[in-house]
């Protein structure tokens, strides 16, 4: 996160009396203004108090023109993810600090999803000048809450304007030489495994998309979309020992996420309908035509590990792992078909269903 920018007076051509000074609140408002100005320097200054450096792999940080790390025994496990207004998230429909948070949650998930253990982040942020204020304070604040629950340091970045948020995460862990969980290690016999609930985020983004999310009986269900909860422990305590087989989490629907680990480890799968975790859904709500399976099959944004063991080691394993209920939801095949086994009836071919960008085209759909 470089410095640039200063205490400049500008004088545009045309009537809007712009001047970029030292703190945003201070600013006398012009006849045509209606958004103050920041310089670069302070907004990069604003991120830095809200985070602050320390760490001892870090030996320099937020200033320069690149942080500088030292290396340590084992291995970097690296990963960067895109948040995007009106794709995967909608500014007007959800608070600027579930932004922040969710924006570092999901990023951190793939961390989870290797068995890693969060170390550091960059950040590259754009936004229009209506946001340099307090919303992006708030933006910050809920950054920072998740960057001390995830024990992650920000280590740079950069900034600039532009017309919508686009928001860029880069995030580092560490494991355990040899120790990172792939997608590609999956056997025939392997048991599949899911962690907690899947749909509880979809469920919230329907009830967004219908307009009820401001209704207070509805409050509850909108946790999993606005704060979603990467499974860290989880995903170091399987990787301790190499218990999972391989693994990825849950970012695009099961479906579309079984799809990919399947397509890696060169294997099928046969899921069980009834064993999937399905969310919890009020009466009321399923009178709007929401169906729990659909949604537990093909909505995204769970942020649950999808993992496989040993067909002995699932035998063993815990139905309730760092305090996150685990189910056994299938088993791996030869056979290189995804099938979902109802209760009842005739197996049918799991079409992936979930997110894919260049599929769905509709804004805040993921």
């Amino acid at each position: 996160m470089s410095k640039a920018g200063g205490n400049l007076n500008l004088t545009p051509s045309h009537p809007c009396p712009y001047s970029y000074v030292d703190r945003y609140e201070t600013i006398t408002q012009g006849i045509f203004t209606t958004v103050p100005m920041v310089s670069e320097e302070n907004l990069i200054e604003r991120v830095r108090k809200k985070f602050p450096v320390s760490g001892r792999q870090l030996r320099v940080g937020i200033g320069d023109d690149a942080a500088v790390l030292r290396p340590q025994r084992g291995e970097w496990v690296i990963t960067t993810d895109a948040f995007l207004e009106g794709i995967h998230f909608l500014r007007t429909a959800q608070p600027p600090g579930s932004i922040g948070y969710k924006g570092l949650a999901r990023a951190t998930s793939d961390l989870a999803a290797m068995g890693a253990t969060p170390r550091y982040f960059l950040m590259s942020l754009a936004l229009p000048s209506n946001c340099a204020g307090k919303w992006l304070d708030d933006f910050l604040n809920g950054m920072a809450g998740a960057a001390r629950r995830f024990g992650l340091v920000l280590a740079g970045g950069d900034t600039t304007k532009n017309s919508s948020i686009l928001v860029n995460l880069t995030v580092l862990g560490q494991c355990g030489p040899g120790r990172a969980i792939l997608r590609s290690g999956a056997w025939p016999g392997d048991a599949i495994c899911v962690s907690g609930k899947l749909g509880e985020s979809e469920l919230g983004l329907r009830l967004i998309q219908k307009r009820l999310a401001g209704k207070k009986q509805w409050k509850h269900l909108l946790q999993k979309q606005f704060y979603p909860e990467p499974r860290l422990e989880l995903g170091q305590w399987l990787a301790k020992g190499r218990r999972a087989t391989a693994m990825i989490d849950t970012s695009d629907g099961l479906s579309t996420d079984l799809g990919h680990l399947c397509k890696s480890s060169d294997v099928g799968a046969e899921i069980w309908a009834d064993r999937i975790p399905l969310v919890g859904m009020p009466p009321e709500l399923r009178r709007l035509g929401l169906d729990p399976l659909e949604m537990a099959l093909h909505g995204g944004e769970d942020y649950e590990l999808l993992f496989t063991v040993s067909q002995k080691s699932g035998d063993r394993l815990p139905r309730r792992i760092k305090g996150v209920p685990i189910h056994i939801i299938g088993r791996i095949t030869r056979k290189k078909s995804v099938l979902l086994i109802p209760e009842r009836g005739t197996a049918r071919r799991l079409t992936p269903g979930g997110w894919d960008p260049f599929r769905m085209a509709s804004a805040g759909r993921r």
